[in-house]
């Protein structure tokens, strides 16, 4: 026609179109960079648009402009409780055996660990047998797991800092999973001589804040000491030496205890 204008590769002309002429009608789908809307073109959907990866994103929440629910997407990207790492679609697989490592040097840094706690920690987090089998026999053979090791700190720290003798020491060397031989073996560097000097020291210390009749206060004391592990033996002995050295009334009700009539057989002699 004479009083059109040629179209440029870029869109429709600046200049509006003569009276009289038909209205062109606009191209959809995308538009090349740069160009500015048709003013007479209508709205796109985000439906019917050509190129549906240039098209309206989806609707946010509280957004009714037609677009539906936006969609939800699991947690974790893939679904599946994996973390994903690299290109869309990829998830990194858990080493168990990484996980078993991490638990042990948790468990590890709080305090020393015999291997049968390990394998109980681990168990209860679900890590297989075999696995945590060949964990822990790493660990052995690296030295980070030593129950003869553990076995001496404990006796060492329990009795010192605790006054535990060694029938209580060797019931939780037992608990914590040390076998007999290794728990002996550590009790043997515990002798008779010691343990009775601890069971002395414990009661003088008792006896300075001690009330009551010397008959009462015996009671207690010995019975403080079957607590922590002592054969009643040894802790008559030590309450009635106390007692003896403390005053005159006390040594006299002393004078009258029998340790070894009173004293129960060792089970453990």
């Amino acid at each position: 026609m004479a009083g059109r204008r040629a179209r440029t590769g870029r869109g429709w002309d600046a200049s509006p179109p003569r009276a009289g002429d038909a209205t062109p009608r606009p191209r959809r789908g995308r538009r090349a960079s740069g160009d500015e809307p048709d003013p007479g073109a209508p709205e796109s959907d985000g439906a019917s648009d050509g190129d549906a990866g240039h098209g309206p994103g989806p609707a946010v929440s509280g957004d009714r402009g037609g677009f539906g629910r936006a969609p939800v997407f699991p947690r974790g990207g893939s679904g599946s409780g994996r973390a994903p790492t690299g290109p869309v679609g990829e998830a990194k697989t858990v080493d168990e055996a990484e996980v078993a490592r991490e638990i042990c040097l948790r468990q590890l840094a709080v305090r020393p660990r015999t291997r049968a706690e390990l394998a109980t920690a681990l168990a209860r987090r679900g890590i297989s047998e075999e696995t945590a089998s060949q964990v822990l026999d790493r660990y052995d053979e690296v030295g980070i797991i030593d129950d003869a090791a553990f076995a001496r700190a404990w006796v060492t720290s329990r009795h010192t800092g605790r006054g535990l003798a060694r029938r209580a020491l060797a019931n939780e060397l037992r608990q914590r999973g040390v076998d007999g031989d290794t728990a002996s073996a550590a009790l043997g560097e515990l002798d008779d001589t010691t343990e009775a000097e601890t069971a002395r020291a414990l009661v003088e210390r008792k006896l300075r804040t001690a009330r009551g009749e010397p008959d009462a206060v015996f009671r207690r004391l010995v019975g403080m000491l079957a607590r922590k592990g002592y054969p009643a033996g040894v802790a008559i002995r030590a309450v009635k030496d106390a007692l003896a050295a403390q005053s005159a009334e006390a040594a006299e009700f002393a004078e009258q205890i029998d340790p070894d009539a009173l004293a129960d057989p060792d089970p453990d002699g």
